[in-house]
């Protein structure tokens, strides 16, 4: 069984994403990882030449900017370092810039990947989540985080990243998969606050024109993280390769967590979540088989 991860990346360090700690994570389960590396304005081909690890094989990419719909253009690299893999692997690894997972489930994934890899029914994995924000303390617990997504794809190449590259569909289909006991660690709302609105602001603008653009830039100077209706206190481990990373952090946010500002639709969604597992609404770009 050969394993290839995959990943896009542009403009790394002007944004603080995480991305070697991404790609270490899953580097103890893949043969070799394919980066997509988009045309940055900073050093991000440095840093990752500077891991010096020959697993990973760096694409050099040009992203459409006119793309500026749905964000479309996360889809498409996310498609070019997929395509890239070659056809003796036989699992694929997707993880985003801004995703780690954690070491304490790579048995969890490798016997997964053993287990259904000869199951032609079985299209992919499908991860449960734990969504950062703030600080590396407190984790989004409202219904408006998506709970799980498919990371581990068959290395089928009518398989391809779906809208803005949350998932996949074989053929325009919702992927077969199986859920396994694995979390991802999401880190995308846990930067400095004056990161985060520039990230944020270069991120929207892959979903909203010119004018859009502008009358965010106005509103907003610094992040403010305490416009959030509910958070919950993270009380398990941090991956290993976050431990430098969360010591540097340069920032401080402290939220009352008994303190919920939830809207009645979402107080009834969670009680219902709580007492059956079933969360109203939710979408869901997979069929768990």
């Amino acid at each position: 069984m050969k394993i290839a991860g995959f990943t896009f990346i542009r403009n790394a360090i002007q944004y603080d994403y995480p991305i070697l700690e991404s790609i270490l994570s899953i580097e103890p389960l893949c043969d070799k990882i394919f980066v997509a590396l988009g045309n940055s304005d900073d050093a991000t081909e440095t840093l990752l030449r500077n891991l010096n690890l020959d697993k990973v094989i760096l694409i050099p990419t040009i992203w459409d900017d006119s793309l500026r719909e749905g964000g479309k253009v996360l889809a498409e690299e996310t498609n070019k370092a997929f395509d890239a893999i070659p056809d003796e692997y036989d699992w694929c690894f997707y993880i985003q810039g801004d995703e780690v997972l954690h070491e304490r489930f790579i048995p969890t994934v490798k016997e997964a990947m053993v287990n259904y890899l000869h199951s032609p029914s079985v299209e992919g994995l499908l991860f449960k989540y734990y969504h950062f924000y703030g600080s590396y303390e407190y984790i989004g617990d409202t219904p408006n985080w998506y709970r799980r997504e498919i990371r581990v794809i068959k290395n089928e190449k009518q398989i391809r990243s779906y809208k803005d590259a949350q998932g996949f569909r074989k053929n325009n289909e919702k992927l077969k998969v199986k859920l396994i006991d694995a979390y991802i660690y999401h880190y995308g709302w846990v930067k400095n606050p004056l990161k985060q609105i520039e990230k944020s602001l270069n991120f929207n603008k892959y979903w909203h024109d010119d004018q859009w653009m502008n009358n965010k830039k106005q509103v907003f100077e610094v992040f403010d993280y305490s416009e959030i209706e509910s958070l919950a206190l993270f009380e398990e481990t941090h991956p290993a390769v976050m431990k430098k990373r969360i010591s540097n952090q340069n920032w401080t946010f402290q939220y009352d967590v008994r303190k919920k500002k939830l809207n009645l639709k979402n107080k009834l969604k969670l009680i219902i979540e709580k007492y059956t597992g079933f969360r109203i609404g939710e979408y869901k770009n997979y069929t768990i088989i």
